[in-house]
């Protein structure tokens, strides 16, 4: 039987998205949480990759927030530079 209840406090748009990921999939958030717990259990960890971002990566990740040095770029262009 499941009694515990959690508590966390999350941006309004970041739960909103999530929902609508969620929903998409077919579960609810308390679903999704539990089966990231039950991959913390399985792992004896978090279920995923956690880094300390490179230099290189935290400017990119910045110019990004700030749309610096970002140009368009149509999809056919992009799989053309893919398959180079």
């Amino acid at each position: 039987m499941k009694t515990s209840i959690i508590n966390a406090r999350v941006k309004p748009e970041l739960k909103q998205e999530v929902e609508q990921i969620l929903s998409q999939l077919g579960i609810t958030t308390t679903q999704a949480i539990t089966m990231f717990f039950e991959q913390i259990c399985l792992t004896r960890g978090i279920p995923f990759e956690l880094k300390i971002p490179n230099d290189e990566t935290v400017q990119a990740l910045q110019e990004a927030k700030a749309n610096l040095h970002l140009e368009p770029i149509e999809i056919n262009q992009l799989k053309a530079q893919m398959t180079q």
